[in-house]
């Protein structure tokens, strides 16, 4: 039985049935569209006016064009200062008029009288002067895109500056942007405060020339260049991308997820995180599945002889003795939430990453080959949730973090179960000291040999194999994590498998996890190990996708023939 759905009163009312039945009903009609078009094309740097002034209604028509921008964060930082004031407008011209000279004066001679030769008396004779200026007060880790890219709120105003551009051309005006300033000279004029800066002066008016292409171009300053010869496609470089024998899934499967969410009688992400994971297993094609394994991979290491860790190596072999009865915390965990346990002994480590390397570089690709069988065999059957048991491993994940991410000792070193403040010293001294041993090796499989564990090589191994076979891998804590890296730094695909079960206490995890860019479904301060919360996770990522089948379904729509638009297909 389905349900009408329900459209919201405010909003975007569309369903996305709607939206793939018809994907460009969005457009403008095709008048309109010659129209935008006609007006980019017909846009000039204008550097000839009339007197005559400029109606308020259109210049708040184009201010508010402006304004209309997009901006990065929707931080808007661009302000419009209106200059109408004789005086000043003299001023900037004496100024752009030395710095014209001063730049003819760096030129050859030839591009020096060409510069000279060009029109720049528009600051003095246009009506109206417009400076966008950006205001930069904002810390950029306040605007939401700024922390990566901290100029974007420059990128910003140059956005406004276009629809300004492209307004005037369409109510006939004339603009022309001039950038012959000294910008700290131009602020001074303007009396900006400190932090807000200028992008130049825009000549607004009515023009006294309608040039019929571009005014540099047709003074031989330069040319337009085809399109074609500015035009790439996926990478700069002609080097042939490394081959991969992953696909991460397709755009159509990805929409097709989103879209049977749609259908859900419930708001869209109602689920929070929990429905951006489901989004992702049903584009894997996994949105049946209904079980799956633990796969629990132990081994000892070497390093503890120097002191990292409060508890004997005899440990690991208890922990996965236990696990193969079934009664230890990941395998019982693991039984909780509907999954398997297979536990997997990866053997030891030889050096103590501080004076040699843990493996060799054989062992290390034996490891990962044996690992991509198991993810392989098991992937097969359901999602694969990674869990790890090693006295001494987090040392072995901090050094193998520090190396991939390059980070310092002091960023990826924290106590570990039962550790006090000189234990945590000696960890940071010995982690420090194989990351310079090491130095600037960065590819995966020598970075396992000189800094790994087994059964790190092993998890990587998994990770793969379960990709291979389109499983959906849910990691633990941060040595899983790591696992989950090497393998994305070995097939770019395994990352759209991967899901964060949790985010632990071990101090490098959210870094990891932020550099590979998921969002773990829980934060439970767990320092447990052993796959425990990857499998807490794996329990309620099942629940989630059960809710997703059994839901109630809201009516689709159809075409005139009555057959249900593309990418409505069934839930599988």
């Amino acid at each position: 039985m389905t349900w009408p759905r329900p459209v919201p009163l405010i909003g975007d009312a569309t369903s996305a049935a709607e939206r793939a039945a018809a994907p460009d009903a969005w457009a403008f009609p095709e008048g309109d569209r010659s129209a935008v078009y006609d007006v980019m094309r017909a846009r000039r740097d204008v550097r000839r006016y009339r007197a005559d002034p400029v109606p308020e209604p259109v210049l708040r028509r184009v201010l508010e064009a402006g304004h209309a921008a997009p901006s990065v964060g929707h931080s808007q930082p661009w302000r419009f200062v209106v200059v109408q004031d004789a005086s000043i407008r003299e001023r900037a011209a004496w100024m752009a008029d030395r710095a014209r000279l001063d730049q003819a004066a760096q030129l050859e001679p030839e591009a020096a009288r060409q510069l000279l030769d060009l029109q720049l008396e528009g600051l003095r004779e246009a009506p109206l002067g417009v400076v966008v200026c950006c205001d930069r007060r904002t810390p950029a880790a306040g605007v939401l895109g700024r922390a990566t890219f901290p100029d974007a709120d420059l990128w910003s105003c140059a956005c406004a500056i276009q629809n300004l551009w492209l307004a005037a051309r369409a109510e006939g005006l004339g603009m022309g942007w001039v950038t012959l300033f000294d910008p700290d000279e131009l602020g001074g004029l303007l009396d900006l405060p400190d932090g807000v800066v200028t992008l130049g002066w825009l000549c607004l008016g009515w023009p006294d020339e309608r040039p019929p292409g571009p005014g540099l171009e047709r003074a031989g300053w330069s040319r337009r260049q085809p399109l074609d010869d500015v035009l790439l496609t996926d990478r700069w470089s002609e080097r042939a991308a490394p081959p991969s024998r992953l696909r991460a899934p397709d755009q159509r499967s990805v929409v097709a997820a989103r879209d049977e969410a749609d259908r859900l009688l419930t708001p869209p992400g109602s689920l929070g995180v929990l429905d951006r994971a489901v989004d992702r297993v049903v584009a894997l094609g996994r949105g049946s599945t209904t079980g799956g394994t633990l796969v629990l991979a132990g081994a000892t290491h070497a390093v503890t002889a120097l002191g990292v860790s409060a508890f004997p190596d005899s440990v690991t072999a208890d922990v996965l003795d236990a696990a193969r009865q079934g009664t230890a915390l990941g395998a019982v965990a693991a039984s909780a939430a509907g999954l398997g346990t297979v536990v997997v002994d990866a053997g030891s480590s030889h050096g103590d990453l501080l004076h040699a390397d843990a493996l060799s570089v054989a062992e290390v690709e034996a490891l990962v080959e044996r690992g991509r069988a198991l993810g392989r065999q098991h992937g097969a059957r359901g999602l694969v949730a990674l869990g790890e048991m090693g006295i001494g491993n987090t040392t072995v994940a901090a050094a193998l973090c520090a190396a991939l991410l390059g980070l310092s000792a002091l960023e990826v070193v924290g106590l570990g179960a039962g550790a006090d403040s000189a234990m945590l010293e000696r960890k940071r001294e010995v982690v420090a000291g194989a990351v310079a041993r090491v130095g600037d090796v960065r590819d995966v499989v020598p970075l396992l040999a000189a800094l790994g564990g087994p059964e790190v090589a092993l998890l990587t191994g998994v990770a793969l194999g379960a990709a291979q076979v389109g499983a959906v891998i849910v990691l633990d804590g941060l040595l899983t994590s790591v696992a989950g890296l090497c393998a994305v730094r070995l097939e770019p695909a395994v990352l759209q498998h991967l899901l964060a079960g949790q985010r632990s206490r071990e101090r490098a995890h959210a870094e990891v996890l932020t550099r590979l860019g998921l969002e773990p479904l829980l934060d439970l301060r767990l320092r447990a190990g052993e796959g425990a919360g990857a499998c807490f996770a794996a329990g309620m990522l099942l629940a989630a996708l059960r809710v997703r089948r059994e839901t109630a379904r809201t009516a689709p729509v159809t075409d005139s023939s009555g057959a249900p638009p593309p990418g409505s297909a069934p839930l599988v």
